[in-house]
């Protein structure tokens, strides 16, 4: 509310016209009572029905229209019946005109009353009726509104000639109330200019809340909210109370997580001593699965696999097996312990030609094939025991090329046993028992990597081997003898001297450009030649060959490199063979021009 004369001991508005030396009377401020209802207002009357040519003007004091874009103007009034003046009216009207003038700075001279200076909100009647000496006083209410730009306005009520009683004035503004929804504040706001316009407002979270989306609320020209959208929600560590709408802070033995939606007491093995927690740390000895919700419990981790045994080796394959962690009969069914458990095979020196079978990032089954090796070379394999669900870590870098399934070394934590670093490795077939321990902190970026948070302990048997030595059955003279635009045909030279019968050959072949896929393509043969089709054209391609007997595979022969042609385009085609065309069709025209002439001249002898 900006003004409401019903509170003011005394108006004192200005008036036209005023003074002693006025024409008319004019407004004469006065107080309007009635003890029953409790009312004693200061109000204005004016009543100049016995003169001619009545022009009364009142205005009220500048108001501040602050934030509001409409105002409203209540007016409480009351008019006399003309009837009251019989033959004594000489200009008696039955209304009177509401009128604004807005300004952009209150001035201690009075506001300009001339009519074109002020807008007409609207000539008020009396609705509720108007009252003579028969009958009771009829108090009308009338409400204007109006659009407001500039920092005020002023209200001018103007007389022409009727017997008015304005008992009080009330000027405001509607506003949609401040109000607390999904955890996020809307200010009190202001309705729109006009009563059409909605106006939008944002919300700000609640303390301890963060916005899920933009909280925005739309508030009409009825003063009332409509279509909210987005909101607000507590932090984790915080409970909300939907009722109050605030965000709570957990107290000491209890967290709330992201998964849940109140204050929950600590999960299995895990505590915490501070208020507003968002998780209970682990108790020592016992991790949480990085991909577990923080509102899952802890776990002692499986113990390493036992028994890492190399079954077999040649010059490029081995094969290893194991069994699960053993348990001690009280942990069977200790509820620090999961039952899951699964394996994870790092092999240092592996390239990215070493195959792994089974070849997925875990696996159940406690054996594990490696192809694809080289001969006479030293590898180190890590068995590493984990829970069940997947989650990548980043060991230790055990060597170059080494990573998770020959993936590529990646960037390393560091491998520990009671804060000093240990090395395992030698030559041969060396098993490091007992297992060390290796505590990963998984990190965005590497092979594996991860962005969970929790820090990842997994133990694990380790292996070293050095695969054998390649036999003497190595093929030699590799030759291209035809090549083609996609085809080529190669031959090659037995080898001179073998250990064993030689079974069939593998021919090996990739573009020179991509020797990282040089085991893509490969086709076996049992003789000493080979067709080889579908290949790129114009292309540079390497190509090898091995051959396999009873004791093994002989080492590749060196990389023969041929190129494939390019293809002859139609357009060639048909231009050489128009020439061809052209070039008989011409000959033919000479040999029988010529023949003709031989003719002429045989006739004429």
């Amino acid at each position: 509310v900006l003004l409401d004369t019903t509170k003011e001991a005394t108006l004192e508005w200005t008036r036209y016209p005023y003074g002693p030396q006025a024409q008319t009377p004019g407004w004469v401020e006065e107080s309007f009572t009635n003890f029953v209802k409790g009312i004693n207002w200061r109000s204005y009357v004016v009543c100049d029905v016995a003169y001619n040519n009545v022009n009364n003007w009142l205005w009220s004091p500048f108001i501040d229209r602050g934030p509001a874009n409409r105002l409203y103007i209540e007016i409480h009034f009351t008019i006399r019946d003309c009837s009251l003046f019989p033959g004594n009216a000489l200009s008696c009207k039955e209304t009177f005109s509401l009128l604004f003038y807005e300004f952009d700075a209150a001035t201690r001279e009075p506001p300009p009353w001339q009519p074109e200076s002020y807008k007409l909100i609207g000539r008020i009647a009396a609705g509720e009726g108007r009252f003579n000496q028969n009958s009771d006083v009829d108090i009308n209410v009338e409400v204007k509104s109006i659009a407001v730009t500039k920092k005020g306005v002023y209200f001018a009520f103007r007389d022409q000639g009727a017997c008015i009683s304005v008992l009080a004035v009330k000027v405001y503004y509607i506003t949609c109330p401040a109000v607390t929804v999904n955890f996020a504040h809307f200010n009190e706001t202001p309705t729109g200019r006009e009563v059409t316009i909605i106006e939008q407002q944002m919300g700000v979270c609640v303390e301890n809340a963060e916005a899920y989306e933009t909280p925005t609320y739309l508030c009409k020209g009825d003063g009332k909210w409509t279509i909210l959208t987005g909101g607000c929600r507590c932090k984790v560590g915080y409970e909300p109370d939907a009722e109050k709408q605030t965000c709570n802070v957990c107290p000491v033995g209890k967290f709330r997580s992201a998964e849940v939606r109140t204050c929950t007491i600590c999960p299995l093995n895990s505590k915490t001593n501070k208020v507003g927690s968002p998780y209970c740390p682990c108790l020592s000895g016992h991790y949480r699965h990085p991909r577990d919700g923080k509102h899952m419990p802890c776990y002692k981790p499986p113990g390493p696999p036992t028994n890492l045994t190399l079954l077999f080796i040649d010059q490029t394959s081995a094969i290893l097996s194991w069994n699960a962690p053993q348990r001690a009969a009280d942990e069977q069914l200790d509820s620090k312990f999961r039952s899951d458990i699964v394996f994870r095979v790092r092999c240092a020196a592996c390239t990215s030609n070493v195959v792994f079978n089974p070849s997925s990032e875990t696996f159940n089954d406690t054996k594990l094939t490696l192809t694809n090796l080289e001969p006479v070379t030293t590898y180190t394999v890590q068995v590493h025991s984990q829970h069940g669900v997947s989650y990548p870590i980043v060991a230790p870098d055990l060597g170059a090329g080494g990573g998770l399934h020959g993936g590529g070394a990646g960037g390393a934590a560091g491998l520990y046993e009671n804060g000093s670093a240990v090395v395992a490795g030698g030559s041969g077939y060396h098993v490091t028992e007992p297992p060390m321990v290796v505590m990963v902190n998984a990190r965005a970026g590497g092979p594996g990597s991860s962005s969970d948070l929790d820090d990842i302990k997994t133990e694990f048997a380790e292996i070293t081997f050095t695969t054998e030595s390649a036999i003497l059955s190595t093929v030699f003279n590799v030759k291209v003898v035809q090549i083609t635009n996609k085809e080529v045909d190669l031959v090659w030279d037995k080898p001179i001297h073998s250990d064993s019968p030689i079974e069939y050959y593998e021919v090996r072949w990739f573009p020179k450009s991509e020797v990282d896929a040089m085991n893509k393509s490969v086709l076996s043969t049992k003789e000493s030649k080979m067709h080889i089709g579908e290949l790129l054209e114009n292309t540079e391609y390497g190509f090898q060959v091995r051959c396999k007997t009873l004791n093994g595979w002989g080492t590749f022969s060196n990389i023969v490199y041929a190129q494939t042609h390019q293809s002859v385009s139609p357009v060639y085609d048909d231009s050489f063979q128009m020439r061809i065309v052209a070039g008989t069709t011409v000959t033919v025209v000479f040999i029988l021009v010529l023949g003709k002439w031989c003719s002429q001249i045989a006739a004429r002898m």
